[in-house]
C-alpha cells in the first residue's frame, strides 16, 4: 500500500503535500517524493529513500521548491527495491505521476513501449502508466483524455494522480480498486488516498467511485465515470479532526491506541444497547429481515481481523449459530459450495483491504447471501459495497500493529452474536447477562491496563530471545494467535501460537530453557486441561509466563511467572486477555529498539496483492 496526495491551490502547495505525506506515512515508508509545477510552469521533482523526514532533509538541502500545483507519494515497495529511482513521482516528458496499486499487465505494456523507443528509469510497474499517458498526449489528446485512454488498457487495482507542465493549475486523478478522495478547499482542491491526509486544509470531500476520474482545473472539480459521463458525487464532511493523528503525550501511536481502548469499546456500544437488550436497529432498517433469514455465518477477513473472526466463531456456535471463518485471500481463490441462507461478515479496520474486498465480491457473485461489513472507516469501499454495516467507531488507528481496532471488532461481533443468537438458542436472561458484561467492559479494560509495570518488567527477559511460543485453548487460542502476531510484527521475534492441546503433536519439540512460552489462562471450563499443558512445558524447563485469572489458583513457581488478571466473565475474557499481550509486545519492541509504529516491510492496510 502506498499513499498519494495532490493539490492545486492559490499559493505554494508544498507544505500541504508534505503534511499530507506525514499523515499517510502509515501507508508506506520505503521512500517518498514530491513534484510541483513552479511559477514558470516547469516540473520540478525531489525524491528520497526512507521516511518523510529524509525527504524533508533532501528538500532543505536543495533549491527551494515552490509551486501552485503538485503531487506527492509515500511508497510501500511492491515492484522494485526501495531506491530513489523507484520512488514516485515518475516522469515522462512534461508529465509526473503518482500511483497506489499494482498494474498487472505492466510487462506487456513495458515490452510495447520499449519497442516504441521508451527508456525506463525504474524497476516499477508504475512507470508504464506515465509513459502510456505521454504517448497519448503526443498524439494530441489533452490531459484528461490521455489519462482516460491510458487507464482503459490498464489491468489491476490502482489510484493515480497526474500533473502536466503543459497544463498548469490542473490535476487529474483516477481510481480502480484503490481508494481516492477529492478534498474541497477555499479556492483549492486536493486528491488523497484517504481523508487523513487532508485534515489540515479541509474536512469537506467527495469519494470517487470505482472507475471515476477527476479533473481539477484552477480549483474547479469535474468528475466523470468510466464511460466518460459527468457525475455528481455526494459532498461529505469528515468527523475526523487534525488532532486525531497527533501523538500528544505519547511516545508511540501504538501505546496511545492501547490506552484508548476503553473509550473506543464504549463508543462501539454507544446507542446500541439498553440496560438489558441489544437495540437491533443499530444494524440498519434492512437488518431484521436479513437476520430472520440467516441460518449460518461465514466470516472473511485478513490478519488481526481474521483472529477476531476466529474468536467470534466460538461465540456464535455456543448459541447454536453455525459459523465458518476464512482468510479472505483463500476464500477468493478456491471453489465454493454455496450455503443456503448464509450471512457473509466481512471484517476490516480500513475497509480497503484488497483481499477482503475481492472476497466480498466473490461471495456476491456466487450468491452466498447478504454481506455485513464490520469496519472502522465509514467512507471505505467495503462499507459502500455491503448490504448491512456495523461501524466499530474505534477512531483513527495509525500504528501498523492493530490494537483498538481488534478489541472494537470483538465488541461489534459480540453485538452481532446477540442479534443472531436470540434467533437460535440464546435466552432473554442470557442476553441480559451479556449486555451487563458489555456495559462493564470499559472499566475492566482500564483495570487491566494497570498491569503495565509488571508486564514491562517481564519484557526485559526477551532482550536476547529470537523465538517465543504462545498457548491458548478454546476462544483463547485465537487470542494467543493475536499475541504472537503482535510480538512478531513489532519486535521481529519469531513467535508461533498453538492450541495448547496440540503441544504433543509437534511444538513440544521446540521447547527448552531458551524458549519463552506465554499462555493465557482464564477461569473457564478448559482451565484444568490448560494446567496440564503448562506442566508439560515446565517439565521441559521452559520459561513460562502465564496471564491467569486470580481464581485459577495458578501460583508462581520455578520457571513459572504469573500475572494475575482480575476476574472477568468468560464471555468477555478474550477481549480482556488480549490487552496484556499487546503491552508485552510493545515493551519487548522497546527493548529490542525496533520501530514500533512502522515495522519493516509492513503497511497498515494491504491494498495491493
Amino acid at each position: 500500500m502506498c499513499g498519494i496526495v495532490g493539490a492545486v491551490g492559490k499559493g505554494n502547495v508544498l507544505p500541504i503535500l508534505l503534511d499530507g505525506l506525514k499523515r499517510l506515512e502509515y501507508r508506506g515508508y520505503d521512500s517518498a517524493g514530491v513534484a510541483v509545477l513552479d511559477r514558470h510552469h516547469k516540473l520540478r521533482r525531489t525524491r528520497s529513500v526512507g521516511r518523510i523526514a529524509a525527504l524533508e532533509q533532501t528538500l532543505a538541502n536543495a533549491p527551494a521548491l515552490h509551486g501552485g500545483a503538485g503531487i506527492a507519494h509515500t511508497r510501500w515497495a511492491t515492484h522494485g527495491v526501495a531506491s530513489e529511482a523507484n520512488a514516485h513521482p515518475h516522469t515522462c516528458g512534461g508529465l509526473a505521476l503518482v500511483c497506489n496499486g499494482i498494474i498487472e499487465n505492466h510487462e506487456t505494456l513495458r515490452a510495447q513501449q520499449q519497442a516504441d523507443g521508451f527508456e525506463f528509469a525504474s524497476q516499477t510497474d508504475t512507470e508504464v502508466v506515465v509513459n502510456e499517458i505521454y504517448r497519448h498526449t503526443c498524439a494530441g489528446l489533452d490531459l484528461r483524455a490521455a489519462v482516460a485512454a491510458s487507464v482503459a488498457v490498464l489491468e489491476g487495482a490502482y489510484a493515480i494522480g497526474v500533473l502536466s507542465a503543459e497544463a498548469p493549475q490542473r490535476l487529474v486523478g483516477a481510481r480502480r480498486g484503490s481508494s481516492l478522495v477529492v478534498g474541497i478547499g477555499d479556492g483549492a482542491a486536493f486528491i488523497a488516498s484517504d481523508m487523513l491526509a487532508l485534515l489540515a486544509v479541509t474536512r469537506d470531500y467527495f469519494i470517487l467511485e470505482d472507475g471515476d476520474m477527476v479533473d481539477i482545473q484552477h480549483g474547479k472539480i469535474a468528475i466523470v465515470n468510466a464511460r466518460g459521463q459527468a457525475q455528481k458525487r455526494v459532498r461529505r464532511t469528515s468527523a475526523l479532526s487534525p488532532a486525531a493523528t497527533e501523538l500528544g503525550e505519547y511516545r508511540h501511536y501504538m501505546r496511545k491506541e492501547i490506552d484508548q481502548q476503553s473509550g473506543a469499546i464504549a463508543n462501539a456500544m454507544e446507542g446500541r444497547i439498553s440496560d438489558t437488550r441489544l437495540l437491533e436497529q443499530c444494524f440498519g432498517a434492512e437488518a431484521k429481515a436479513i437476520f430472520d433469514r440467516t441460518r449460518a455465518v461465514h466470516i472473511i477477513a485478513c490478519g488481526t481481523s481474521y483472529h477476531a473472526g476466529l474468536v467470534a466463531a466460538y461465540w456464535f456456535e455456543h448459541y447454536g449459530v453455525p459459523c465458518r471463518v476464512e482468510l479472505a485471500s483463500e476464500f477468493r481463490s478456491r471453489t465454493h459450495v454455496t450455503p443456503e441462507h448464509c450471512l457473509v461478515v466481512a471484517l476490516s479496520q480500513s475497509g480497503e483491504t484488497i483481499d477482503t474486498l475481492a472476497a466480498m465480491q466473490v461471495a456476491k457473485q456466487q450468491r452466498f447471501g447478504p454481506c455485513l461489513a464490520i469496519c472502522n472507516s465509514p467512507e471505505s469501499s467495503l462499507v459502500r459495497a455491503a448490504d448491512v454495516v456495523l461501524m466499530t467507531h474505534a477512531g483513527v488507528e495509525i500504528s501498523v500493529a492493530s490494537t483498538k481496532a481488534f478489541t472494537t471488532q470483538l465488541t461489534a461481533l459480540r453485538l452481532l452474536v446477540i442479534a443472531l443468537g436470540r434467533r437460535f438458542a440464546m435466552t432473554a436472561e442470557q442476553e441480559a447477562h451479556l449486555i451487563a458484561e458489555l456495559r462493564a467492559l470499559p472499566s475492566k479494560v482500564e483495570k487491566v491496563l494497570q498491569l503495565e509495570p509488571a508486564i514491562a518488567a517481564i519484557a526485559e527477559q526477551f532482550a536476547d530471545k529470537q523465538h517465543a511460543l504462545f498457548l491458548g485453548r478454546g476462544a483463547h487460542y485465537p487470542v494467543a494467535m493475536e499475541g504472537a502476531l503482535k510480538l512478531k510484527e513489532i519486535s521481529y521475534i519469531h513467535a508461533e501460537a498453538y492450541a495448547a492441546g496440540e503441544l504433543k503433536h509437534g511444538p513440544l519439540a521446540l521447547v527448552d530453557s531458551e524458549m519463552p512460552v506465554i499462555s493465557v489462562a482464564p477461569n473457564d471450563r478448559l482451565l484444568k486441561k490448560l494446567k496440564s499443558n503448562i506442566e508439560e512445558v515446565r517439565a521441559r524447563k521452559a520459561k513460562l509466563i502465564v496471564f491467569a485469572d486470580q481464581a485459577s489458583k495458578i501460583r508462581p513457581q520455578a520457571n513459572l511467572q504469573v500475572i494475575n488478571i482480575a476476574p472477568v466473565d468468560r464471555s468477555m475474557a478474550p477481549i480482556i486477555y488480549t490487552i496484556p499481550l499487546q503491552l508485552l509486545a510493545y515493551h519487548v519492541a522497546l527493548i529490542k529498539g525496533t520501530d514500533v509504529d512502522k515495522p519493516r516491510n509492513l503497511a497498515k492496510s494491504v491494498t495491493v496483492e
